[in-house]
């Protein structure tokens, strides 16, 4: 008999993986860059853009590159939660040194896609990009918002998952491993259904709502509808300060979108593996009903599959009458 995967959260034994890193500085600047004013998003981006020059400067030299004052510099630092400048140069230098030390001869592919670049590089870019994005996502994943979440789905009466664009097919994918497990849940794209999905949910129902930028209008009404209905608001979305971080839970992803690359397979990876945790996690405390319920339906589809085996070789297998209506050998 298979044994029951332990509850997420406890301490791993041993050869078990240990728990993923903690999000680093610049991925939680990044996630909170179009909620900064214009002159601390010039601070924010000379950080992302070189977090080791950046640790490296005085808040003069700093402030100069940006065209700002230090008292810019000092607001923003205690924007992402830092006491003051030479706490983030602390992390930034920290963190440098880190990646130093785990860094190997990869040459650098986290930019955009440049004009003169070969298919070659514009693979290596697209396969760099979307790797980044599922590895930085499980790092700025917060278990504990993430196991309220699944507490939240796993006693709800039914689930509502919004989403519009390339996140309409991330809902989808939610709502069908959410449905398998036998959890009532409904993914909607088009605007008006899902206000009409939103006003019929009572304070027993989840309304999840997926959105890469969170300023997608017709999911953060349809959220907030929901959310005035009583039902509990979840949102899954690369900026939590965004119009849709006003959900009761907020899940991050960490994609970078790009020129070239708005609407990319990053974002839409870095959403899935959301999708995937949840799932797993829902599963894994719901794991007798979560078993039976795949068995079954794995058994449905595959009776299905065999039958239409059967038919397609009958359709194929030749007619002898047909072939030699006479009945005569030649």
């Amino acid at each position: 008999m298979a044994q029951i995967p332990k509850p997420m959260g406890e301490r791993p034994s041993r050869g078990e993986a240990p728990a993923p890193p903690a999000p680093t500085t610049v991925l939680r600047i990044r996630s909170l860059l179009p909620s900064l004013a214009p002159a601390e998003q010039r601070v924010a981006q000379r950080v992302i853009d070189d977090p080791e020059r950046a640790a490296a400067s005085s808040i003069t030299q700093l402030a100069k590159d940006c065209a700002t004052s230090e008292a810019t510099v000092i607001r923003f630092c205690r924007t992402i939660d830092f006491s003051g400048y030479r706490e983030l140069r602390l992390a930034l230098a920290t963190e440098a040194g880190q990646a130093r030390g785990a860094r190997t001869n990869i040459p650098e592919l986290a930019g955009d896609i440049n004009p003169d670049d070969t298919l070659v590089t514009v693979v290596q870019k697209i396969a760099y990009t979307d790797a980044r994005a599922v590895e930085e996502t499980g790092a700025a994943l917060d278990v504990e918002v993430l196991r309220t979440v699944i507490d939240a789905l796993a006693n709800a009466r039914r689930i509502d998952v919004y989403g519009v664009g390339a996140s309409a097919f991330v809902g989808a994918d939610l709502q069908q491993k959410l449905h398998r497990i036998g959890l009532t849940s409904f993914a909607w794209s088009d605007a008006h259904v899902m206000l009409t999905s939103a006003a019929l949910l009572e304070e027993s129902d989840v309304a999840i709502g997926i959105s890469h930028s969170g300023t997608t209008i017709d999911t953060v009404q349809a959220l907030t509808e929901a959310g005035r209905r009583g039902a509990r608001t979840i949102a899954i979305t690369n900026f939590p300060r965004s119009p849709i971080g006003f959900a009761d839970h907020v899940l991050t992803t960490a994609a970078r979108e790009t020129m070239f690359r708005s609407g990319a397979t990053a974002s839409r990876l870095a959403q899935l593996t959301v999708v995937d945790c949840l799932f797993v996690g829902l599963a894994q405390i719901r794991y007798t009903d979560s078993r039976t319920a795949l068995e079954t339906t794995y058994e449905a589809v595959r009776g299905l599959r065999m039958h239409e085996d059967r038919r397609r070789r009958r359709n194929e297998t030749p007619d002898k009458k047909t072939e030699n209506p006479t009945g005569n050998d030649d």
